[in-house]
């Protein structure tokens, strides 16, 4: 497993090479000062569609950015996470003043104060107003970063929905008000953190103690996974714990695996249509932003339909491909299992050769329509 991150990390690099960033300089009153800005925004970004996408958010975006950006455009490219818009934030000569906490009351003060106000009063609204980001946003940071991001969790209504901390170097009482904070959140919020067996002794323990804490808690609202990696030290840990951070973040947007075929789609009380409806409302209610339908999706629900017999679900099913993808030929391809199973081959046969003029899909081609128009022409001569 250690390996399949490391390779995963290395082809996320690869990948953000299709994916250039786009490098903004703004001016900031809270700061006195400008800011570079490192944004990614998807492949297939068009500012005049109303999709919206998750805004993610990266601390020490010098160092951080990169990998992040580059898992995002790796995994959304397979469609295991949705398409999201990355800002990174430079902060190489003025983190220790970004990132400072006053030493009695330890909440960010002078400098450290103006660098919160920027995020929340001036970054956060400038991207909005410039791209198409949407409410459910995640924000990544490292060691003193990975401190500060809590912070935003404070507000009587967070910032954030996720927060990614990476070996973080805790301020004094943080870790007993960050386990009071996570336990009356009232909304869906998820919490990753991570540390190494090589992790620096300070922060590791630190960490670890405050993961312990963590683990009690009981909010029902509250989604925490925790990493310790093996044979890691305090920077290599994050090229392991960024593919993990968001694979759990959007373990509910994944598509249907073998694991929840078996074990949730099978077993559900419901028709494998309404556990389709289901996944994509709750997927939603969570992130905020609608899913669009996925070919591998649709093959799990008809692989189900069948396996239980459910002609109505499949019928479904197939009404809905044809709808949402009027010119492929998925939709006359389900349409056409639809009167097989139903036994009338004559209106398979057709939905099987108007196919044929439409557009191939991932699975679906002209050679595999042929082999069902032969098929259905065999059942109506036998």
């Amino acid at each position: 497993m250690k390996n399949f991150y490391t390779i995963l990390f290395a082809f996320a690099i690869v990948f953000n090479l299709q994916a250039q960033a786009i490098y903004k300089t703004i001016n900031s009153e809270k700061l006195g000062t400008e800011r570079e800005l490192k944004i990614q925004l998807p492949r297939n970004y068009n500012p005049d569609e109303k999709r919206t996408y998750p805004l993610i958010l990266v601390l020490d975006g010098d160092y951080l950015f990169e990998p992040v950006a580059g898992n995002i455009d790796y995994q959304s490219y397979w469609e295991d996470i949705p398409d999201c818009i990355v800002v990174g934030i430079n902060q190489a000569e003025t983190r220790v003043d970004d990132l400072y906490y006053d030493e009695e009351n330890y909440f960010p003060s002078g400098s450290g104060a103006n660098f919160y106000e920027f995020i929340a009063a001036e970054l956060l609204p400038y991207i909005e107003d410039n791209f198409k980001a949407s409410n459910f946003r995640i924000i990544f940071g490292h060691d003193l970063s990975a401190n500060f991001i809590n912070y935003y969790m404070f507000k009587d209504e967070p910032l954030f929905r996720s927060y990614v901390a990476f070996s973080p170097e805790f301020a004094p009482e943080m870790t007993d008000r960050l386990k009071q904070r996570l336990s009356i959140l009232t909304q869906e919020t998820f919490y990753y953190m991570a540390t190494a067996d090589g992790d620096i002794k300070a922060l590791r323990a630190s960490t670890l103690e405050t993961h312990s804490l963590i683990s009690t808690i009981t909010n029902e609202k509250l989604f925490y996974k925790f990493d310790d990696f093996d044979d890691a030290n305090h920077y290599a840990l994050v090229g392991r714990g960024i593919p993990k951070a968001l694979s759990e973040i959007f373990a509910l947007f994944k598509p249907i695996n073998a694991k929840e075929y078996k074990e949730k789609l099978l077993t559900f009380e419901g028709s494998p249509f309404d556990y389709l409806s289901k996944k994509y409302e709750d997927i939603e209610y969570f992130y905020g932003f609608e899913k669009e339908l996925i070919e591998n999706d649709i093959r799990a629900i008809a692989a189900a339909s069948n396996k239980k017999d459910d002609r109505e679900s499949l019928e479904k099913l197939a009404k809905l491909v044809k709808k949402t993808f009027p010119n492929s030929m998925m939709g006359a391809y389900y349409m056409g299992l639809h009167y097989e199973n139903e036994g009338n081959y004559k209106k398979a046969l057709l939905q099987y050769k108007s196919g044929l003029l439409l557009r191939p899909s991932q699975f679906i081609d002209k050679e595999i329509m042929l082999e069902k128009m032969y098929d259905a022409e065999d059942a109506l001569n036998n």
